[in-house]
């Protein structure tokens, strides 16, 4: 599992993210939308933030500035305390594929690999040996309770079992923030459950900062902080 960040002079853990009066607009002139307009947050290790809001209200664009897919028009983007908005389109990228992993609410696997050769892709891709890839990846579909499938193809699998492989996917380089997109919204509610509940067993045994953007009133009520967005400022409830 990675390790933590370090601490901050003052002894608290640095922020995996943080968003400093991040602003996000579209068009121009009369037709300009204002998404995001000021909006602070942060988000530390071990930490699982419910990110609740109506659809239309920038959740999605939150989520793609936080993940470093889109550039902020003002304000900063702090990846484990590195200003990473205005990098080199090179330089970001070089984040997301060892700070940040991705979770969508399709879990986007190759359908012609199995689990575990899912799970190893990513570790190949970014230079580790195949049996240390295969390793780790044995150890990520124990915790999300999918290493019996570990030989399954995706059409072999069910759909709970499909994401909880997705999400060990998006931890297997280690990352020290995990950004899901309504993870379990496609599935029934029992089901979003067990991939809740494996999500978080790896958010702590990982020390990850997550922020899960869902419409599930219940599975937030079970992590750290909810927040919402209002007239593009960040608010917590």
């Amino acid at each position: 599992m990675s390790e933590a960040p370090p601490a901050r002079a003052d002894g608290r853990k640095r922020p995996a993210l943080r968003l400093e009066r991040v602003e996000r607009h579209y068009g121009t002139g009369a037709s300009r939308l204002t998404v995001l307009d000021g909006a602070d947050l942060e988000v530390f290790p071990g930490e699982l933030v419910a990110l609740v809001a109506p659809s239309g209200a920038g959740k999605s664009t939150l989520l793609h500035i936080a993940g470093l897919l889109e550039r902020p028009d003002g304000g900063e983007v702090h990846i484990v305390g590195r200003a990473a908005g205005r990098l080199s389109d090179a330089d970001r990228t070089a984040i997301r594929r060892v700070q940040i992993g991705f979770v969508y609410q399709f879990h986007h696997l190759l359908p012609e690999f199995s689990a575990l050769e899912n799970v190893v892709m990513p570790q190949l891709i970014r230079g580790l040996a195949r049996p240390l890839a295969a390793q780790r990846g044995m150890q990520l579909l124990g915790y999300m309770r999918v290493k019996d499938r570990a030989d399954h193809r995706p059409s072999e699998m069910s759909g709970g079992e499909q994401q909880r492989v997705a999400i060990a996917r998006a931890v297997a380089n280690g990352p020290r923030l995990l950004l899901a997109d309504e993870p379990t919204g496609n599935l029934d509610p029992n089901t979003a459950h067990l991939v809740f509940d494996g999500l978080v067993r790896l958010v702590r045994a990982s020390k990850l900062a997550a922020l899960i953007a869902t419409h599930n009133h219940d599975l937030a009520a079970r992590m750290d902080r909810r927040i919402t967005l209002e007239q593009g400022k960040v608010v917590e409830f």
